[in-house]
C-alpha cells in the first residue's frame, strides 16, 4: 500500500506542478528559469518519475532514470514518503540526510533550484499584508528599535510608523500600585532610529551592483596598498561571485581555511535567519575560517570585575531584572541613576517603552539622582539631583559612599553577615586599615570633582531608603561607566554596594523600569542569538532550545585558531595577537589566554566582510586602514548595503538589500543567547513577520541568496539551503515556536504580527534575588547558570564558590591574586588614561562617546538617512553634515570656540572633526559625543590629514582595561579641542 502512495504521489507532482503555475504568475516565471530533467525515485529504481522542465512547460513519465541532469534517490518507501508529505517532518528529513537515506546526483545549481522550486509551492498564493483604503498595502516589520507598518504602493514604500494595536490583540499588563493602576500605551514606542527605515531603502549611498575595485586583478596585480583610495567599476553577478567563490577555494588550497576570516560588526538588520549568527555563520561554517572572538564590547566591566562576587556568568555577569517594574513602584522611594540614561540607549532595542514607566514613578513621587559627568536626557525628563563627576572616577565616589555606610552603620548588617563573605576586609579596606588611607568623601573629592558634603549627602539619603540602584544601558547592567580603564572597579562597586544594602529585599534591587515588565516568559519565541538557521551549537545559544525546535543540519567550523576582535587589526599588522576568551558557561574561561596564530594554522589572508560598518565601533579605529592595506591581506570583499566606512576597502563589493526587500522573522528586543528574556524591557511581547514589502532596489540581493550563490559554486548550496527559500526558513521558525497555538501560518502571513498575552497577575515571575535574600532556592524562570556551576545543592546559593555574594571574590584569589591591575580586593586605582596621567598635560579634556542617541551603532546613520536632520545628531554647515562634540562655556570660552564652530578634537592617535555644541550640560574639563558614526572620511587640507565623518573611536585607546582581559576601554580618552583652522579651506572646496 505504501509503496502504491508512493507511485500516486510521484505520479501527481508533476500535475500538481503545473496547477500552481497555472495559479499564480510568479510560479509560472519560476519554472521558466531552468530546463532541467529530474529523477525522483528509490535507489533501487524499482518507483520512480522521470520530470521534465522546459522552458515552464512540465513533461513526466515513470521508469528508470535516462541520464537526468538532477538525480533525487532514497533508500527505501518509508524514506520516501517522509519527504513528499505535504506537511513533512522536518527532524526525520534531517536524520534521513545525515545518514544518507537519501542522495542527490547533478550539478549543486540545479538542485537547489529544483528543491526551492518544490518548496515553493508551500509559500506561493500566501496572502501577505493588509489592503488599506488608501490603496497602500500595510506590511509589518521589525527593526533594532522597534517593530513597524510599513506601507507600500506601486511597489514602492510610501511610509513607516510605529506599529499600533487593535481590539483583536491580547490585552495589555495592568499593575496596581501605591493605590493606583498602570497600563502601558497600545502602540509601540519605537526608537528614533527605527523611523529612518524608508530613507534608508531609497538612500543614494545605496550600492545597488557587484563592483570590483579598478586596480585589482584576482589573476594579477591586487594593489593592497590602495584600497580606500582607488574607485570601483561595475560588474556582473556572475563575475562576483566566481571571483569571491574561486578565492575561497584558492586560501583553502594554498594556505587552509583558517586564512578566512569574518569581522562582523557590533550589530547590522533584525530576523532570525538574515542576522550573522544564523545566515553568516551557517555560511563561514561551511567554508572553515578563523573566528574573531568577540570581546563583551557593551559589558566589560560586568564580565571582568563584576561576575566574580555574583555569579551569572551566562548572562555575562549582568543582574537578570525579573519583576523590576513592579518592584520599584510598589516599594522603591528613591532611584540612583548611576552612568545611566535609559531615554537615550532604550534598554538597547526597546526605544521609548520604558518612558511612561519612569514617569508612573515621577507621578508616585519616587526621588531622582543622576551622576553622569553629562546632564543627560533621562535626567532632563526626570529631574531630581544631577551629581557631575569626573569621567573614570566613578569607583572612587562609589567606595567613599560605601565608607559612610560602613561607619555610620547605614547598611543592612543581617543580610551582610548571613548573605555575604569577606565583607571584614572589605570594610578594612574603606577604613584604612589596609593600606592607611580612609576612602571618605574628603578623600574622593580631588578625585572626582564631588564635593565631600555631596557624597556624604548621598551616601545618608541612600543608606535611609529603599533604592533601585540604575547601572548602565538597561539599568541593570550593560554600557556606562563599566567602559573603561575604572570600568570592572566601578562594576564590582555596584554589587558590593547593593550587597551592603539587601540586593533581593523589597524596593532594593537594580533596574530604573526600563527591564523587569510582567510578561509571559513560559511562551517560546528564540532570540537572534539563539542560532537562527546556523546549525551551530558552540557559539550561539542554539543548544538550549532552538535546536530541538527547530531540526535542521548542524554546521562546524573546523578551525580551532582564534583572534581576538580588538586586536585583529594589530594581528595582521604585527603578525601575533594574545586575547582572552568570554564565555557564559563558566567564570573560569576568561583566565586562560590563547594566541594568534595557533600552530598548525595559517594566518590571515583574506577577510569576508558582512553588514554595516564597524570602524566607529571599535577602538582606535585608525589601525583598520593599515590593516586592510596590510600586503599579507590578499582579499577583501565586503557584503554591503551601501557605500560607507569599511565598504571602500574592498576589493569586491556584494550588494545586499535591506530587511524591506527580504524575508524574515523576529519578536521586539529578543536576543535571546546571553540576554535570556530580553524582551523584558518593551511593554508587548510583540513577534513579527518581517514582510519582503518590496523587490529588491537594482541588482542587490538578500544575504541569504548570495551565501547560496557562492556556496552553490562550491558544491554546498544544497546543504546550506536544505531545499529551503528564506520564507521557508522563517514558516521553519514560526513552527518551532509557540505561534502555531495560537494563530495559523496563514493569518500570520496577512496580519504579520502577534502580541503575546501578558502572563496572569498570580503567575507573574518572582523579583530578581528576592530568593537569594530571603534564604530560598532559585525560582527564576531562567536556565542560569549551568547545573555544575553550584557548589552546593543545584538552585541553591549564587554561582560563586561560596555560593555567597563575595566581597573579596575567591576566583579572583585563585587567578589574579598576582595581577596588580586586577586585585582580589577592589582597590581605587585611577585611570591610566585620565586627569592624573601624564597625557594630561598635553591633552586635558576627557572625551566619553556613548552610544547614540538617534541611531543605532552605524546602522541608521549617515547615507542621508532621516536621522541626519536631525540637528541634535549632525550638524549642516558648507553642505556637509558634521558629528557633533558638547563641550561646557568655560573650555569653549578658554579656547575662542563658539557655538557650532568647526573643531578639531585630537590627541597622538588622529584628529576629527565635529560641530561645537557649547552647552552648560556637560561639566568643565569633558567632552561629550557619540561613537558609532557610520560615515569614514580622511581628508588632507593644507598638508594635514583630518577625519570629517565623525569617527570618535579613531581617537579612543586600543589598550585593554586591565592586564589579562580582552576589554575595551573607549571612555579613557583623553584629547584636546581647538577651533579648526582648517574650515575655510575645506569650505572653499580645497579638500584633498
Amino acid at each position: 500500500m505504501k509503496r502504491q502512495a508512493l507511485k500516486t504521489i510521484l505520479f501527481a507532482l508533476p500535475k500538481v506542478l503545473a496547477l500552481t503555475a497555472r495559479r499564480f504568475p510568479v510560479y509560472r516565471d519560476r519554472l521558466k528559469e531552468r530546463n532541467l530533467v529530474a529523477w525522483i525515485g528509490l535507489m533501487d529504481e524499482s518507483v520512480g518519475r522521470t520530470i521534465e522542465f522546459k522552458n515552464g512547460r512540465i513533461r513526466s513519465h515513470s521508469g528508470k532514470p535516462s541520464r537526468p541532469d538532477v538525480r533525487l534517490a532514497f533508500k527505501d518507501v518509508a524514506t520516501a514518503l517522509k519527504f513528499l508529505s505535504p506537511d513533512p517532518d522536518q527532524g526525520e528529513i534531517i536524520h534521513a540526510a545525515k545518514n544518507f537515506k537519501v542522495v542527490t546526483e547533478g550539478e549543486d545549481e540545479l538542485l537547489v533550484w529544483l528543491m526551492q522550486t518544490l518548496a515553493m509551492m508551500q509559500t506561493v498564493g500566501l496572502p501577505m499584508g493588509t489592503p488599506m483604503r488608501d490603496g497602500t498595502r500595510r506590511y509589518t516589520t521589525c527593526t533594532n528599535g522597534g517593530p513597524l507598518f510599513v506601507y507600500v504602493k506601486d511597489k514602492r514604500i510610501v511610509r513607516v510608523t510605529p506599529i499600533e494595536f487593535d481590539d483583536t490583540d491580547a490585552a495589555s499588563w495592568v499593575i496596581e500600585a501605591r493605590g493606583r493602576r498602570f497600563s502601558p500605551p497600545r502602540r509601540g514606542l519605537v526608537a528614533p532610529h527605527a523611523l529612518t527605515l524608508k530613507s534608508l531603502v531609497y538612500s543614494d549611498k545605496r550600492i545597488l551592483h557587484p563592483m570590483k575595485r579598478v586596480d585589482f586583478d584576482p589573476d594579477g596585480e591586487r594593489n593592497p596598498q590602495n584600497r580606500g583610495k582607488s574607485g570601483y567599476v561595475r560588474i556582473s553577478w556572475d563575475e562576483a561571485l566566481d571571483i569571491v567563490a574561486k578565492e575561497i577555494n584558492r586560501q583553502k588550497r594554498v594556505h587552509g581555511p583558517g586564512s578566512i576570516t569574518f569581522p562582523m560588526s557590533s550589530h547590522h538588520q533584525w530576523g532570525n535567519v538574515g542576522y550573522y549568527l544564523s545566515a553568516l555563520t551557517r555560511f563561514a561554517n561551511l567554508i572553515g575560517f578563523t573566528r574573531v572572538a568577540a570581546n563583551p564590547d557593551s559589558w566589560e566591566g560586568w564580565y571582568w570585575g563584576a561576575m566574580h562576587h555574583f555569579g551569572n556568568a551566562m548572562r555575562i555577569g549582568v543582574p537578570a531584572g525579573y519583576g523590576g517594574v513592579e518592584d520599584a513602584l510598589k516599594e522603591a522611594e528613591l532611584i540612583v541613576f548611576w552612568s545611566c540614561d535609559p531615554e537615550s540607549t532604550n534598554g538597547a532595542y526597546a526605544g521609548f517603552e520604558g518612558t511612561p514607566r519612569r514617569l508612573w514613578a515621577k507621578d508616585l513621587g519616587l526621588e531622582f539622582v543622576h551622576i553622569d559627568p553629562h546632564c543627560n536626557p533621562t535626567a532632563q525628563l526626570l529631574g531630581g539631583r544631577w551629581i557631575p563627576i569626573r569621567p573614570q572616577t566613578d569607583a572612587a565616589l562609589a567606595t567613599a559612599v560605601m565608607y559612610v555606610w560602613a561607619v555610620e552603620g547605614l547598611y543592612d548588617k543581617d543580610y551582610v553577615a548571613t548573605r555575604t563573605s569577606g565583607f571584614d576586609e572589605w570594610r578594612a579596606y574603606l577604613l584604612g586599615e589596609i593600606d592607611g588611607i580612609a576612602k571618605t568623601p574628603e578623600w574622593q573629592e580631588a578625585e572626582t570633582g564631588v564635593p565631600a558634603k555631596d557624597a556624604r549627602a548621598l551616601a545618608r539619603r541612600w543608606g535611609n531608603k529603599k533604592v533601585h540602584l540604575a547601572v548602565g544601558m538597561t539599568g541593570a547592567g550593560f554600557g556606562g561607566a563599566c567602559r573603561g580603564a575604572t570600568g570592572a572597579q566601578w562594576a564590582r562597586c555596584m554589587i558590593m554596594m547593593m550587597a551592603m544594602q539587601g540586593w533581593g529585599k523589597p524596593g532594593v534591587n537594580f533596574g530604573c523600569l526600563e527591564v523587569g515588565v510582567p510578561h509571559d516568559l513560559h511562551f517560546y519565541f528564540p532570540g537572534y542569538a539563539d542560532g537562527g538557521i546556523s546549525g551551530d551549537l558552540a557559539w550561539t545559544a542554539n543548544a538550549v532550545n532552538n535546536y530541538q525546535r527547530m531540526p535542521h543540519i548542524l554546521t562546524m567550523n573546523p578551525v580551532k585558531q582564534m583572534v581576538p576582535r580588538q586586536q585583529l587589526p594589530d594581528a595582521i599588522i604585527n603578525g601575533h595577537a594574545i586575547g582572552y576568551l568570554w564565555d557564559g558557561m563558566s567564570q573560569e574561561a576568561q583566565f586562560s589566554p590563547f594566541s594568534y596564530p595557533m600552530p598548525g594554522y595559517s594566518p590571515i589572508h583574506m577577510i569576508y566582510r558582512y553588514g554595516g560598518s564597524a570602524f566607529s565601533t571599535v577602538t582606535n579605529s585608525g589601525r583598520w586602514t593599515e590593516a586592510y592595506r596590510h600586503p599579507s591581506i590578499e582579499f577583501v570583499v565586503n557584503q554591503s548595503i551601501w557605500m560607507e566606512g569599511e565598504a571602500q576597502f574592498a576589493d569586491v563589493i556584494l550588494p545586499a538589500c535591506t530587511a524591506l526587500e527580504r524575508w524574515d522573522i523576529g519578536e521586539w528586543s529578543n536576543s535571546g543567547g546571553y540576554a535570556h528574556h530580553g524582551f523584558g524591557t518593551v511593554n508587548h511581547r510583540v513577534v513579527t513577520l518581517q514582510h519582503k514589502c518590496i523587490e529588491p532596489l537594482g541588482e542587490s540581493r538578500s544575504d541569504y541568496d548570495i551565501f547560496t550563490e557562492i556556496l552553490t559554486r562550491l558544491g554546498l548550496g544544497g546543504v546550506f539551503t536544505e531545499g529551503c527559500s528564506e520564507l521557508n526558513w522563517v514558516k521553519r521558525v514560526f513552527d518551532s515556536s509557540d505561534l502555531p497555538d495560537h494563530l495559523s501560518w496563514r493569518e500570520f502571513c496577512r496580519k504579520g504580527y502577534f502580541v503575546v498575552p501578558p502572563e496572569k497577575p498570580e503567575l507573574r515571575h518572582p523579583v530578581d534575588m528576592r530568593w537569594f535574600a530571603e534564604g530560598r532556592r532559585k525560582d527564576l524562570h531562567e536556565p542560569h547558570p549551568l547545573p555544575s556551576q553550584f557548589a552546593e545543592k543545584f538552585g541553591v546559593g549564587l554561582q560563586t564558590p561560596s555560593g555567597k555574594l563575595e566581597f573579596v571574590p575567591e576566583l579572583l584569589k585563585r587567578h589574579t591574586a598576582d595581577n596588580p591591575e586586577r586585585p582580589p580586593l577592589n582597590r581605587y586605582i585611577p585611570s591610566w588614561e585620565g586627569l592624573r596621567s601624564d597625557l594630561a598635560q598635553r591633552y586635558p579634556l576627557q572625551l566619553i562617546a556613548t552610544h547614540s542617541r538617534y541611531s543605532f551603532h552605524t546602522h541608521c546613520d549617515g547615507k542621508d538617512s532621516a536621522v541626519n536632520s536631525i540637528d541634535d545628531h549632525r550638524a549642516l554647515i558648507g553642505g556637509h553634515r558634521f558629528w557633533l562634540l558638547r563641550l561646557s562655556p568655560t573650555d569653549a570660552e578658554s579656547r575662542g570656540i563658539s557655538h557650532r564652530d568647526l573643531v578639531k578634537v585630537h590627541n597622538d592617535r588622529g584628529a576629527v572633526i565635529c560641530a561645537a555644541d557649547v552647552s552648560p550640560l556637560v561639566c568643565a574639563g569633558v567632552v561629550k559625543s557619540y561613537e558609532a558614526s557610520a560615515e569614514f572620511r580622511l581628508v588632507e587640507i593644507d598638508g594635514e590629514q583630518v577625519e570629517i565623518g565623525g569617527c570618535m573611536n579613531m581617537l579612543t585607546p586600543d589598550r585593554t582595561q586591565t592586564a589579562g582581559t580582552s576589554s575595551m576601554s573607549p571612555n579613557s580618552c583623553l584629547v584636546q579641542v581647538e577651533k579648526w583652522r582648517g574650515a575655510d579651506a575645506f569650505l572653499l572646496g580645497r579638500a584633498a
